[in-house]
């Protein structure tokens, strides 16, 4: 069986090329990504990549307003490896003027599950959270555990 081992890229559509920009240049160079822009089919796309996946921004083709709880994307999770970085990408993008919430254990989800939650200005829900013990054992024990 072939085994998927990452997500490769992942594309949000935009109302407002411009004003997204402005705000994914700065919250993506927080956690560290690159930029480099393309075109298809004459529209301009951006693209803010790590070494893992791409993260691109496509222009809409529609008026309607990002609602998170219809049919589609709830929200978007990056993770970072510790409570330290949560806390690190949090103040940055608040020092930035990105309303993220403060950092938060919610143990209600796991209980070394700590967050921070912003929104992108269309309403695109996203989230940093940790590195918690229970991904990393089932990353580094799942050729020794079956469902």
């Amino acid at each position: 069986m072939t085994e998927i081992i990452g997500i490769d890229h992942i594309y949000i559509t935009v109302s407002d090329m411009t004003r997204s920009e402005a705000f994914y240049d700065c919250a993506m160079r927080i956690m560290g990504f690159r930029k480099s822009t393309f075109a298809i089919e004459g529209d301009v796309h951006i693209q803010y990549f790590n070494r893992h996946f791409g993260y691109v921004l496509r222009p809409a083709r529609s008026v309607n307003a990002h609602d998170a709880y219809s049919p589609g994307l709830h929200h978007l999770c990056f993770r970072v490896d510790s409570v330290a970085d949560v806390t690190l990408v949090a103040n940055g993008l608040r020092a930035a003027g990105i309303n993220a919430t403060e950092p938060t254990l919610h143990p209600d989800h796991a209980t070394d599950y700590w967050a921070t939650f912003f929104s992108d200005p269309d309403g695109v829900r996203l989230e940093i959270t940790n590195y918690r013990q229970e991904r990393r054992e089932r990353h580094d024990q799942w050729d020794r555990t079956q469902d």
